[in-house]
């Protein structure tokens, strides 16, 4: 049996934020996968792909899709931009996606101003800082995780 510690975080999902990231489910291919390859990786998730892509465009304007892999050891992401702007990085992975964000200093603050997982803000909190910004990676498998990703998309799109 885990100590109390461990049987707070399995309760609280805080655990998430120490958990490895899956891999992209498209290391080593060549060409960028087609909606049927991608349904069979994501399974059940491709509903929440469908999801957050089709509300980003409808809510935001995010409405430009484009695949890209910029080494076969990494595999591929689509970029939703809002014209030439990126918005987010989705990367599939077996059974789920990644959602990947670059925040900027006044993203990351703006971040912590609205309503977000304890573990989310740890997250942010402990992601690497690049010069573009602060990478910020989840990976969605609930509603919930398209909710938290509609809300950081929606940050990084008002600053």
């Amino acid at each position: 049996m885990g100590s109390l510690t461990d049987r707070h975080r399995s309760r609280t999902g805080d655990d998430q934020a120490d958990k490895p990231m899956k891999e992209n489910a498209f290391i080593d291919k060549l060409t960028k996968p087609t909606d049927k390859e991608l349904a069979a990786e994501l399974g059940s998730a491709k509903a929440l792909w469908d999801q957050l892509v089709s509300e980003l465009a409808k809510e935001h304007e995010v409405t430009e899709q484009e695949w890209n892999s910029y080494s076969k050891k990494a595999g591929w992401s689509l970029r939703l931009k809002r014209k030439k702007r990126v918005i987010v990085y989705l990367a599939p992975c077996h059974g789920c996606f990644r959602v990947a964000f670059i925040l900027g200093g006044k993203a990351v603050k703006a971040a912590h101003e609205v309503k977000l997982p304890a573990r989310v803000r740890k997250i942010i909190d402990e992601a690497p800082h690049y010069a573009e910004g602060t990478g910020v990676r989840l990976e969605v498998k609930s509603i919930a995780d398209v909710v938290v990703a509609k809300r950081l998309a929606a940050v990084k799109l008002q600053n």
